[in-house]
């Protein structure tokens, strides 16, 4: 049974989405301010965080930047709903996903049902070989990966991602696989969150030596892992 960590100011709506999440087969605690969040997420009981944006003292933002800069532990942000500031930031220090608020539990449920689904599938596969591109070194069940020789931190959203484009090296995958895959969910209209995950992907692998990115874009189509 997964164990969730709810971090919201509002104590009426974090004690319902407790109790809706709880009757879905979590367990699930919940605290009401940042820095108790930051403090349960680092404690290694949880499988999961839900971190909403707007918080006294700590705010969601501050506290994810303190949880990223220690632990990779999946964040499924609550932001203001039309809020695309808050969203892409949380996206850009490395939340998984985002739900906007009002939302429903049925909708938070699945979100995390999608975000933990690839970690624990990834867990129940029986050790074999790394997945190697060039100098990208993958391992699924582990997910751990190396780049150059050196640990690479990616969060769980960034190893889906880039594990996909890695299977699928030298070939255009497009977004709405990208999304259906790797945030577990279709693809919505004007939704950057692969955008700006890709951008945090290539911003940690760097550049060729030719100044252009391990990642290719391809206009309409979607996105590449260039082979070496």
């Amino acid at each position: 049974m997964s164990r969730v960590l709810l971090v919201d100011d509002d104590v009426e709506l974090a004690s319902m989405l407790r109790e809706y999440i709880e009757q879905e087969g979590f367990e699930a605690d919940v605290v009401h301010d940042g820095e108790a969040g930051v403090a349960g997420a680092l404690s290694g009981l949880y499988a999961i965080v839900v971190l909403d944006v707007m918080m006294p003292r700590v705010g969601g933002i501050e506290a994810l930047r303190r949880i990223r800069a220690q632990s990779q532990v999946p964040v499924l942000m609550l932001t203001a709903k039309g809020d695309d500031v808050d969203r892409i930031v949380g996206l850009e220090l490395g939340a998984d996903d985002y739900v906007p608020k009002p939302c429903t539990p049925r909708e938070l449920v699945a979100r995390l049902r999608a975000i933990l689904r690839r970690t624990q599938e990834a867990a129940q596969v029986l050790p074999s070989g790394p997945l190697t591109v060039g100098q990208l070194v993958m391992w699924p069940q582990m997910r751990r990966a190396q780049w150059r020789g050196v640990g690479l931190e990616l969060t769980s959203t960034e190893f889906n991602l880039l594990e996909m484009l890695a299977r699928n090296a030298g070939r255009v995958v497009s977004k709405a696989e990208l999304s259906e895959q790797g945030l577990g969910r279709p693809l919505a209209r004007f939704d950057r969150s692969i955008d700006v995950h890709l951008s945090s992907i290539r911003h940690k692998l760097g550049l060729r030596g030719d100044g252009r990115s391990w990642i290719e874009t391809v206009r309409g189509l979607g996105y590449q892992l260039v082979r070496e």
